[in-house]
């Protein structure tokens, strides 16, 4: 769909596992040359040094691989103006580098939106991170006065279009001896708006499912997926399990894992019209998912990041806040906001460390507001109160 001045061309930011072996496993299928653009030395000389990776995907059914050819890629910190020279002829932008670090790439990305000729078909920019509305947050950052001059976005719409997306693909930690190799879950989804895109013409990337209303997938995948893989991941940490897969062999375990989905099954059924009966089936298809014992995933590094995990429009408290509205049960819900309020100061997750800060410094109230966004004419704020008290005393206790 390479039309005026630009070629078949993508570029990623972040050439992590999912980088590699997701979005950019898809473009290439798709006959793009991917760009890859990253920050870490030894990462992107590998990928300029080896002209072939291969994505290996498990799943009951077996194994297959994709060889991945026809990519480079380019260090953001010190070759920025090669990579605004790419941005400038590229038809699509993708990224995967973690909701936090996108403001982060937002500048560079400007430079190159703002170098484009208005006659050209305006770039797609999509991201693929796990939280909702990330493209549009990257997009916010992207017109900031710092970033675009004021004066150059009454014609932004002209040289970028911007469009939210779900994905929905296990990626568990990588054998370290694995190389550029990635391996991950058969299953995937990828979902995105396809509505800023419709008069410039969407592009043609194999495996996206085009929708004109993003905001059902996003809230089945994020409460579903991410709520039951963190909830096997809690408990299972909680009671010293060493992975997902082992945490579910626990028949307690798998109850609050069936338990929580069954509560947000509820909410997504009566909130989003998906069929009862559909919904029950993709939660035993996450089941079956979160549980491949081909997809090693360390119960530590499923539950990192438990404060984000624990915000106001997140996995656990985004479900709970709305199910306690309409005043239907959260009792399993409730049981992993706990297990996650007790993932303290484990090792090499720095926000597990903050959050055991944030608890001994501060009064269960203070605790619900700052770190769920939870205020006291919510109907949750009561039970949340005393998840926190009842952490906070067990930890005075030890």
């Amino acid at each position: 769909m390479a039309v005026g001045g630009l070629k078949k061309k993508a570029v990623h930011f972040g050439a992590g596992n999912i980088g590699r072996g997701f979005v950019a496993c898809f473009l290439h299928n798709s006959g793009y040359e991917v760009v890859f653009a990253d920050v870490v030395d030894s990462l992107i000389d590998k990928i300029n040094s080896s002209p072939s990776y291969k994505v290996i995907e498990v799943g009951s059914e077996g194994t297959t691989e994709n060889t991945i050819t026809n990519y480079r890629a380019i260090n953001s910190k010190t070759h920025e103006e090669d990579l605004i020279n790419e941005i400038a002829i590229a038809e699509v932008v993708t990224c995967s580098v973690g909701p936090n670090i996108l403001k982060f790439i937002a500048p560079v990305i400007a430079k190159g939106i703002d170098r484009r000729s208005n006659d050209d078909t305006p770039l797609h920019v999509i991201a693929c991170e796990n939280a909702i509305g990330a493209t549009d947050t990257l997009a916010k950052h992207i017109k900031d006065p710092r970033n675009t001059a004021p004066e150059r976005l009454e014609d932004h719409h002209l040289r970028a279009r911007y469009a939210n997306s779900a994905i929905d693909r296990i990626v568990p930690a990588q054998d370290p001896n694995a190389g550029l190799d990635v391996t991950l879950e058969k299953f995937f989804e990828w979902v995105v708006d396809k509505t800023p895109f419709q008069d410039v013409g969407i592009p043609s990337i194999e495996g996206i499912n085009w929708v004109d209303n993003l905001a059902p997938f996003i809230e089945r995948k994020l409460y579903t997926v991410n709520t039951g893989h963190a909830t096997a991941a809690y408990h299972g940490y909680n009671r010293r399990k060493r992975t997902v897969y082992d945490a579910l062999q626990d028949r307690a375990i798998m109850a609050e894992v069936r338990g929580a989905l069954m509560e947000t099954k509820n909410l997504i059924v009566s909130k989003h019209e998906f069929e009862e009966d559909d919904q029950a089936a993709y939660v035993e298809k996450i089941i079956k998912r979160i549980g491949n014992p081909h997809l090693e995933d360390a119960v530590e590094r499923v539950g990192r990041a438990p404060l984000r995990k624990l915000s106001r429009k997140e996995r656990f408290i985004g479900p709970a806040a709305e199910l306690a509205e309409a005043g239907q049960p959260i009792k399993y819900l409730l049981d992993a906001i706990e297990m996650c309020f007790r993932f303290q100061n484990v090792e090499e997750d720095e926000e597990s460390k903050e959050l055991a800060k944030i608890m001994s410094e501060s009064s269960p109230e203070e605790v619900v507001s700052k770190v769920c966004g939870i205020q006291t004419r919510d109907k949750i704020h009561p039970s949340l109160v005393a998840i926190v008290q009842r952490v906070q005393d067990d930890s005075r206790e030890d």
